[in-house]
């Protein structure tokens, strides 16, 4: 089958927002950022002890505040509201409206005939499809590898010209700008997505008579993998995380009508919306996360689906923190560019913003820091011969924190078919800590390198088993 190639005089990487790729802040987060740096310096130099208890005091109120929200989301996510519509079926769905698969790969000629032996598995009228793989024109292997797979007539290779960001979303946008359906839908390398999640999509779509939702989210749920990649401690820790993600704290938001950072795939559009905001921040390396608050910006809604896309986790060390450095680098990003103006935010985006990207930044950043300093008190009283009696108050706002965090983890992980037991538990704060590590090197590769893509790399997984990690 011949190549399609996007025409070159297409450009959509200079997306109608100015997006990530302004640097430095505005005059507005400068006044900001610096009065309130002057402030704690100011007070530091004064009187020093208080000023820094005043800081423990802040972060303390702000760990009680997130332990709260994560046990309402946990309430609100066993509750669908009125207009929220069951489909037991999605097959039912009748007069399927045309549908746009997009698929950016690079550097993945290991995994392209996967993807497209899960893609043709899809149920949905073939002549209501089509997909592209997006494909960079210098990645001569990805491109050899995936002409040589059996494809779907509905199913073509689409040449991304050369340009600058090297970007997933700045392949999106090509794909955008060819993209003939009425929804569209983006899916990774390593996906294995249900093969009624469209149907469902659709019907969904169609249920919604006030035209409200702009984007519909699939849960991503991770599978074990049984081959030397496979890291048992990160795999498990990451499934779960991702289980607390997609089943506790995005359906919640979604039935309490807040914005929130979209997963990276499986993201399900009215295509209508996606070209009215200028499709995807090419700039952002955590585009997923900025498009759910932009579409909210202009009056969009996000929902949730309940047929899941599969995936295999990322594997040992080497591999996890270079992909988590990246989704920390595109949260700072994301924070920098919606807190430019926060009028079309309004005060719930502001809260959602908050409490998805802002506590995500400063958990990660701190998660080391109160581990170390409970080993420290601990270690301080055992060489001193002493009982441990750290303030009851810090502890008392450790454990709530902790006991919500790990709530959330269990129900996530049930729903989503993941073992959590009393070892994951326990191993947890180390995980957590290893998030601290990522945060540092992310805050350093925005300074030095904002744009760069730090790729994860992808192998097929035919040992991966249905079943969630064990």
């Amino acid at each position: 089958m011949p190549r399609d190639f996007a025409p070159p005089q297409i450009d959509l990487t200079a997306p109608a927002r100015i997006g990530a790729r302004r640097r430095g802040m505005t005059v507005g987060q400068a006044i900001v950022t610096f009065a309130l740096i002057a402030a704690f310096v100011a007070s530091a130099i004064r009187t020093p002890a208080q000023a820094f208890g005043a800081v423990l005091t802040a972060l303390q109120v702000g760990f009680l505040i997130l332990a709260a929200w994560r046990i309402y989301l946990i309430a609100a996510s066993g509750h669908r509201p009125p207009d929220e519509v069951s489909i037991r079926d999605p097959a039912d769905a009748r007069n399927p409206p045309r549908y746009t698969i997009l698929a950016a790969l690079h550097d993945e000629a290991e995994v392209v005939g996967q993807l497209i032996e899960r893609l043709a598995g899809i149920d949905y009228p073939p002549d209501r499809l089509e997909a592209f793989l997006l494909l960079e024109a210098h990645d001569l292997e990805t491109l050899d590898a995936a002409e040589a797979c059996d494809r779907p007539d509905w199913l073509k290779i689409m040449v991304v010209p050369p340009g600058r960001p090297l970007t997933k979303p700045r392949a999106l946008n090509h794909g955008l700008a060819r993209a003939t359906g009425d929804l569209l839908v983006i899916y990774d390398a390593e996906d294995d997505p249900d093969p009624l999640q469209l149907r469902e999509a659709a019907a969904r779509f169609a249920a919604d008579k006030r035209g409200a939702y702009a984007c519909l989210q699939s849960p991503l749920r991770i599978r074990r993998r049984n081959d030397r990649r496979a890291s048992p401690f990160l795999d498990r820790q990451f499934a779960v995380e991702y289980a607390a993600l997609f089943e506790v704290k995005l359906p919640a938001m979604a039935r309490l009508g807040l914005p929130f950072p979209l997963g990276g795939t499986s993201n399900h559009f009215r295509i209508g919306p996606l070209l009215e905001v200028g499709g995807w921040d090419a700039w952002n390396v955590t585009e997923d996360a900025d498009l759910g608050f932009e579409l909210w910006r202009r009056g969009w809604r996000l929902g949730v689906l309940t047929r899941p896309t599969y995936e295999t986790p990322p594997g040992d060390l080497d591999n996890w923190l270079p992909q988590r450095v990246r989704w920390l680098k595109g949260y700072m990003q994301t924070w920098g560019v919606h807190t430019r103006d926060l009028r079309t935010l309004g005060l719930r985006g502001l809260f959602a913003m908050s409490m998805t990207i802002g506590a995500g930044l400063v958990s990660a950043a701190g998660h080391a820091v109160a581990l170390a300093w409970v080993l420290a008190w601990v270690l301080v009283s055992v060489t001193a011969g002493l009982p441990p009696a750290p303030p009851l108050f810090s502890m008392s706002v450790l454990v709530l924190a902790l006991a919500a965090a790990w709530l959330q983890c269990a129900i996530g992980a049930y729903r989503g078919r993941v073992p959590y037991g009393p070892w994951d538990m326990i191993a947890a704060p180390a995980y957590w800590s290893l998030l601290t590590l990522a945060f540092v090197h992310a805050l350093w590769r925005l300074i030095r390198e904002p744009f760069a893509w730090d790729k994860t790399t992808h192998h097929r997984d035919e040992d991966a088993q249905p079943a969630a990690i064990v």
